[in-house]
């Protein structure tokens, strides 16, 4: 039996070093070196737990394709449990082209796949009612309905919820969010997240913190960046800044950030 099983996206992420920022019809822009990656909050949250020691299986499609392959074998070589994925012979693997200076600005050119159609009819609940936890990552287009029935599904079977919404969700399902966050045990919002679901200022993360609260959730999370993070619980409210480090690549931080809160 898996610990945790984590939901949302499965992508293959290309990431480009462009010599300049600003492009021209007609353009061939040199782009140095590049890398590709496994991405997508549900197994970048995967492979954060199985990392860390935990029994964890990711619940999701990939396209049967090549990069449906890449995305596999990394999570097998991070032991991700692998028997909840379902490969999808209709739509391609989600894809990613991050357009990323490093520290600095990053554009993410991102094509949808077969995660993104991952619905109820996918599920075999009996597969997931034994388990500690879920982890639901952003989560887009059809698999964002899945959210309310994931936390109903989780509370009505005693599973502690860590829920990441994707701005989209916030933005299209906002009275959703605010109803299913009282069985929600850990809410992970970034500080734009946080302004849009309270309708308040991003200026203070306080308030914003403690309206969201307000409507249930067990502890909520605010990233901010450069400027860390802030936890409210039932008993206080902490903040953190971040490590001085050389920051090497920003893609997938909030999904780190989250499953490794989670994971300690």
């Amino acid at each position: 039996m898996s610990e945790i099983i984590t939901f949302g996206s499965s992508t293959v992420d290309i990431f480009l070093k462009p010599e300049k920022d600003c492009f021209e019809r007609g353009d061939k822009v040199q782009a140095g070196d590049w890398a590709m990656h496994s991405g997508g909050g549900g197994t970048n949250a995967a492979c954060t737990f199985a990392l860390q020691g935990f029994k964890t299986a990711y619940y999701g499609k990939v396209g049967d394709d090549y990069f449906g392959g890449v995305v596999l074998d990394d999570l097998k070589r991070s032991g991700v449990c692998l028997k909840l994925v379902k490969k999808d012979s209709s739509r391609p693997t989600a894809l990613s082209v991050v357009l990323s200076q490093g520290a600095g600005d990053r554009v993410i050119l991102a094509a949808r796949g077969a995660c993104h159609f991952f619905g109820q009819e996918d599920i075999r609940w009996s597969n997931v009612k034994n388990t500690s936890w879920f982890y639901i990552a952003p989560l887009y287009d059809k698999s964002s309905d899945l959210a309310g029935t994931l936390v109903k599904f989780a509370r009505e079977h005693k599973i502690k919820v860590a829920f990441n919404p994707s701005g989209s969700y916030i933005r299209e399902n906002p009275e959703e969010l605010k109803h299913i966050s009282a069985d929600v045990d850990v809410l992970l919002l970034n500080l734009g997240e946080a302004a849009l679901l309270a309708g308040l200022p991003q200026d203070d993360a306080r308030p914003l913190a403690e309206k969201i609260k307000s409507w249930g959730a067990g502890i909520v999370v605010i990233t901010m960046g450069e400027k860390g993070a802030v936890v409210l619980d039932g008993s206080g409210y902490y903040q953190a800044g971040i490590f001085p480090v050389e920051v090497r690549e920003r893609t997938g931080a909030g999904d780190a950030f989250g499953s490794g809160f989670i994971a300690g």
